[in-house]
């Protein structure tokens, strides 16, 4: 899809409009005839800050995604597995129910797989319905009556803090996916000041971070190719192929996000459940990037795709803003690169050994 920005004209401007406008965030009426201005800038802007988006008040894949998904709540729809797997805030919705119940749903991704599925027939088999995996009015019903816990939301976060105290895999032999399509934008296409643009500067870094995990052993893939492809890959596409490498890590480098000059990193995350492992990479990360002696900014949750949609622990991380003059010279510089890659491979290393104390 095209990034619906400021300025812009037409249906797919009234679209957007009208879903936010029915989400109960406010857009002048003289804007509401398609015309994307000041008014759908902030409206646009509150809903990413809401739902852990970047905010930057443009509408592209993640944004728009989101948008379509947040009109959907439980018993609006049939749920059940298919594919393209069924998508929305009433997924999430069950997932929670389902965690909360004690039912492992896995990650509460707003995505049906087979993990939820799972979870879904055993809560039916468990409360004496058909197992069919279909979510209707009666299971719908028998949740409710249950009256889940929301406190208990946080056992899948348990489950996953556990997994990470039980991992002790060496770096050598593991595949780390490495995503140079710039994990936290919304696009990759601009420049910094001198004109290193974004999309050479995202495949430097992943060409020198893939090159140290092979001297240690590892096994890299490089999710997005060169600058001059013809066709980019969506967010999405790339964390299916990050899905189907069976990866253990991933690893997505961004220079375009929403912090100051220095470093960042991003786990994901909502505003009712995170990924710890996800936490403690990305915590792990930053330490040396700023023990490297690189301002940091720490961490930060966010629900772009490349982390909501990997199965694997992932990670956007942010080692320089490419809007800064110094940080773009810094990002020209092959031995700040190598300085990124070797703070970011010993990273994985740490995370891999379980070497850490959740």
């Amino acid at each position: 899809m095209r990034i619906i920005r400021h300025g812009d004209r037409g249906e797919d401007v009234r679209d957007v409009q009208h879903r936010l406008v029915a989400l109960g965030f406010p857009i002048d009426p003289s804007e509401l005839e398609g015309t994307f201005g000041d008014a759908t800038v902030r409206a646009v802007r509150s809903f990413q800050q809401g739902r852990r988006l970047p905010v930057d008040g443009l509408v592209g894949p993640d944004t728009w995604g989101q948008l379509v998904e947040a009109g959907y709540q439980v018993g609006d729809r049939t749920l059940y597995l298919r594919y393209p797997f069924l998508r929305g805030d009433d997924v999430c919705d069950l997932q929670r129910r389902l965690n909360s119940l004690g039912f492992d749903a896995g990650k509460e991704d707003g995505i049906l797989g087979r993990e939820t599925d799972s979870a879904i027939r055993d809560f039916q088999r468990n409360v004496g319905q058909e197992i069919d995996g279909i979510v209707g009015p009666d299971t719908v019903t028998a949740m409710t009556r249950l009256r889940p816990d929301k406190a208990a939301t946080s056992r899948a976060v348990v489950r996953e803090g556990e997994a990470v105290r039980q991992l002790r895999t060496p770096v050598e032999g593991a595949v780390v996916a490495i995503d140079a399509g710039g994990g936290s934008s919304s696009e990759s296409g601009g420049a910094g000041p001198s004109g290193l643009g974004a999309a050479t500067a995202l495949v430097d870094l992943s060409k020198e971070l893939a090159a140290e995990l092979r001297i240690r052993g590892a096994v890299p893939v490089v999710l997005a190719g060169e600058p001059d492809r013809e066709r980019a890959a969506s967010p999405s596409e790339r964390a299916a192929a990050a899905n189907q490498a069976g990866a253990a890590v991933c690893i997505s480098f961004d220079v375009e996000g929403e912090q100051g000059p220095g470093c960042s990193a991003a786990f994901f995350g909502t505003s009712t459940t995170y990924s710890p492992m996800g936490e403690r990479l990305a915590e792990l990360i930053v330490e040396q990037l700023a023990a490297a002696g690189i301002t940091s900014h720490g961490t930060r949750r966010l629900a772009v795709s490349i982390l909501r949609e990997t199965r694997m622990t992932a990670v956007v991380v942010e080692p320089a803003r490419l809007s800064d003059a110094q940080d773009e010279t810094r990002l020209r510089d092959p031995s700040f690169r190598r300085e990124v890659a070797t703070s970011v491979a010993d990273a994985i290393a740490s995370f891999l050994r379980a070497d850490v104390s959740a």
